[in-house]
């Protein structure tokens, strides 16, 4: 057998199949082990490659573009601890369901666990985290094997694409010498094998089903439907037409994709998170039975609210099969496509003749707590609140927002209301953590070209080597730097009360000068010194190409105490209109 030609033959076909199931983007940080790879990767006509050379950073990189365009990308490195660096990543695509096809090279099974050179054991290291896990063959040219090989990118397409979405990983062990014979490969081999034809379907409940849970709903006047994180472009007239069939506010999360766009938007509530820190208002605001749909929402208060109330009816619609019920409440998991439930469930409900009651009365509170939040609007100095308050003013249309954990997607979920832009808004709530944020973001700016990511100072700082992939691929991204100086979330938990060693420990701050890593990764860079600095800024940065940095330096405590005053204030203004009998 001629090796080179059996290496060749064998790994073009995999990526070819790879290719015409629908993968068109891999992103690659370089390695000797990788080299056949690599190399036939660059080669097919139609796949396009992106560098970044940390494997941590590339992982992030490449769930950001599989989340923005909702299709599988490939990933690649070479053998040892490069692949344990994509953990992280993969550990976050499991969690929030996007799907990657990891690719990791590795040496042959006759230097494994031998004390050979960068060889660790790759055989099921991601353990649980990943949907599927195979440790190929080494390459053959035998039509049985280079079939296998196809069937293998197939497989890994269709099940990582399969509901609910996730992360695959494919271990290539590959023998000296790693050089293809790969110009021309690809016009070679496209008339000697038929690919693999892919086809994964959607969940969907018998009419029978539906009439017997429309029965169900009957008679239950006090209901809400809760909308977290969710992707489906038919999703949001869906789910309008429900709730006016069923007189059922949505409660909208940020990642809903609800709270933007041409949809009707009356029967959103967005300022829920304000008003529900009060009990008494919870009191008045008591429900029979909650549809919640898409991952759990970001709000804390809304949670707590769910809790007190189990004894009503929680369903769950989940079009992945999933178990998203961290609270324990669910009365009964269904199984569904959304979009179909909504349009189905619908048409075995009766069309009110007007608004009721309950759906005036949530109505009212959500304009009474949207009219306080909005006073963000008049304070003067630089408030982390007012910054989300003013993003759906100055993102042009047809944008994208990506956003930090901790703070900044709190107050995503607090100060960004209702509006009629087309704004997507993404962010990294599988794991929920800090890392990876930049990359992210980057690689979710291949496709979504008017995209800014807002995060904290220590999310920047825990990914400044991220901004590599955007000066390697040429990617236009505005970054809005929330510098506080420090951990700010942790000033709103029990921890801020044990003042003796709270900086050391909690808020971390690390006075960094930010614009060095602007000059470094060959970015625009400037510190925001008021609000009229910022819209300059933000405008400056909509015009530019390339990276823009914008740092927003605030204040940790002063930050604590405006979002209190204005919880308090929501409270009071509420509360004063039970004490008038407006209700």
């Amino acid at each position: 057998m001629n090796e080179t030609r059996a290496l060749t033959t064998y790994i073009a076909h995999f990526i070819d199949e790879l290719v015409h199931d629908g993968v068109q983007d891999v992103v690659i940080s370089p390695g000797s082990r990788s080299t056949p790879m690599a190399l036939l990767m660059a080669e097919h006509p139609n796949m396009n490659v992106y560098i970044q050379i940390d494997e941590r950073s590339a992982a992030f990189f490449a769930l950001g573009m599989a989340k923005a365009k909702q299709k599988p990308v490939a990933l690649l490195c070479t053998s040892g601890t490069a692949a344990a660096n994509y953990f992280p990543a993969i550990v976050e695509a499991h969690y929030s369901r996007v799907p990657l096809i990891v690719l990791t090279a590795d040496r042959p099974h006759e230097l494994r666990e031998v004390g050979a050179p960068q060889a660790i054991n790759q055989i099921g290291l991601y353990g649980s985290h990943v949907k599927w896990f195979t440790d190929m063959a080494l390459p053959e040219e035998d039509k049985r094997m280079i079939r296998y090989a196809r069937t293998s990118a197939a497989r890994s397409v269709q099940i990582c694409t399969q509901s609910p979405k996730g992360p695959v990983h494919l271990n290539f062990p590959f023998r000296e010498p790693l050089i293809p014979d790969y110009e021309g490969i690809f016009e070679k081999i496209s008339q000697k094998i038929s690919p693999i034809t892919i086809d994964n379907g959607t969940y969907h409940l018998s009419d029978q089903w539906f009439h017997q849970f429309a029965e169900n709903l009957n008679g239950l006047k006090r209901g809400l439907i809760i909308c977290g994180a969710i992707e489906s472009n038919s999703f949001a007239k869906g789910i309008v037409q429900l709730a006016n069939k069923l007189q059922f506010p949505i409660l909208a999360d940020p990642l809903s994709q609800l709270r933007s766009g041409t949809h009707d938007k009356t029967m959103i509530v967005d300022s829920y998170d304000a008003f529900l820190r009060s009990e008494v208002i919870q009191a008045e605001l008591e429900f029979d039975v909650v549809l919640r749909f898409g991952a759990m929402p970001v709000s804390k208060a809304l949670l707590k609210f769910l809790r007190k109330h189990r004894d009503a009816l929680h369903y769950v619609v989940d079009d992945g099969g999933g178990w998203r019920d961290p609270e324990h409440l669910v009365d009964e998991m269904i199984t569904c496509d959304a979009s179909d439930f909504c349009a189905s469930l619908q048409s075995y409900l009766p069309t009110p003749a007007k608004q009721n009651d309950w759906m005036k009365k949530w109505l009212m509170v959500n304009e009474k707590a949207k009219k306080v939040m909005t006073s963000i609007h008049e304070m003067d100095d630089l408030d982390e609140s007012k910054i989300f308050a003013l993003l759906q003013d100055v993102l042009p249309e047809k944008s994208a927002l990506f956003v930090g954990n901790s703070m900044p997607i709190r107050d995503i979920d607090s100060f960004f209301m209702v509006n009629d832009k087309e704004i997507k808004i993404m962010a990294n709530r599988g794991a929920n953590g800090i890392d990876g944020l930049v990359s992210s973001a980057i690689g979710a700016a291949v496709y979504e070209k008017k995209l800014v990511l807002v995060l904290g100072d220590l999310s920047f700082f825990h990914d400044l080597n991220g901004l590599l992939a955007a000066k390697l691929n040429k990617i236009n991204l505005t970054i809005l730097v929330v510098n506080n100086n420090g951990g700010g979330i942790f000033s709103y938990l029990p921890q801020s009360s044990h003042p003796k060693h709270f900086e050391l420990l909690f808020g971390t701050p690390a006075d960094l000068d930010f614009s060095h890593a602007a000059a470094l990764y060959g970015g625009s860079y400037h510190k925001v010194v008021d609000w009229i600095d910022f819209h300059q800024a933000m405008k400056n940065a909509n015009d530019h190409n390339g990276l823009s940095i914008i740092e927003i330096p605030t204040n940790r405590e002063k930050n604590v105490v405006a979002h209190r005053q204005l919880w308090t204030n929501v409270s009071q203004e509420i509360i004063s209109l039970l004490e008038g009998g407006t209700f």
